[in-house]
């Protein structure tokens, strides 16, 4: 089954105060901790999408195809948008953040396994019961991500249809953990 991966990195980390991507967790910058963390994994496609030229830079050497978001005022959906239209004749796109830096590929994994047995399911990582990052979709619903508008993303689909959700445990709760402010970082 061929299921492509989506790595979102346009934010203008506003509660971060600058651009957080490049921000250092344990020595290393949290998008590159992520293409780490996807890179790992057997994905048919992999995009990062960015309005950032150093992390459209950086991409190739993770086996990422960079793609350039014009749009990133839009704000999420324009990434959503950008990465679905890049994963033509996919089954399946995950969809990630990059600032989760305590994200192992094992859990990923563990999704990617969820998918491919349930694929006609939206596969969301959980912790504790609570849906977080990263969450693939099966091709039907590439229509709907496409339409998505604003400040949107795939949770507005999970929304709309519930009974599709399969919650996948993390490894381990804090893995679900994301950067929003500077001190998160020292947790």
């Amino acid at each position: 089954m061929d299921i492509g991966c989506v790595l979102m990195a346009s934010g203008f980390g506003r509660r971060f105060g600058s651009n957080k991507l490049l921000a250092p967790a344990g020595g290393v910058p949290l998008v590159r901790r992520a293409m780490e963390t996807y890179a790992a994994l057997p994905f048919a496609h992999r995009v990062v999408v960015s309005q950032y030229e150093a992390v459209l830079a950086m991409a190739p050497g993770f086996g990422f195809t960079p793609i350039l978001n014009e749009a990133a005022a839009q704000g999420i959906s324009a990434s959503v948008r950008l990465g679905t239209a890049a994963m033509e004749g996919m089954e399946g796109v995950l969809f990630a953040v990059s600032d989760q830096p305590w994200l192992t590929p094992e859990s990923v994994a563990r999704l990617l396994s969820a998918f491919r047995a349930h694929p006609g399911r939206i596969c969301a990582l959980a912790a504790e019961g609570r849906r977080g990052n990263p969450a693939v979709f099966p091709a039907d619903c590439f229509p709907d991500l496409l339409a998505l508008t604003g400040d949107a993303g795939g949770g507005q689909i999970i929304r709309r249809h519930p009974e599709r959700l399969l919650l996948v445990d993390a490894c381990h709760p804090r893995e679900l953990s994301d950067v929003d402010r500077p001190e998160d970082l020292q947790a």
